[in-house]
């Protein structure tokens, strides 16, 4: 009974800390070109970009040329 318990919770529980790594992710990627994590997301925003974190996260990682271009974009509307 307990197992099921836990099993229940941590399905659950999986989805936040996925988020949270997600975040933790893209907030060192952005950090390293001059932004913060909320000042990024919030002209992602502006700029109508939908991207959800999950695919940030993994072109931050994978793709470092799209996300810089991505972080450009969103630098180009602040000014």
């Amino acid at each position: 009974m307990k197992a099921l318990r836990y099993a229940y919770a941590d399905r659950r529980k999986k989805k936040r800390d996925f988020r949270r790594l997600w975040i933790a992710r893209i907030n060192a990627a952005v950090r390293m070109r001059g932004l913060s994590y909320s000042q990024f997301m919030g002209l992602l925003k502006h700029t109508s970009i939908q991207l959800n974190r999950k695919m940030l996260s993994q072109l931050a990682i994978l793709e470092p040329a799209v996300f810089d271009q991505i972080v450009t974009i969103a630098k180009g509307v602040q000014k």
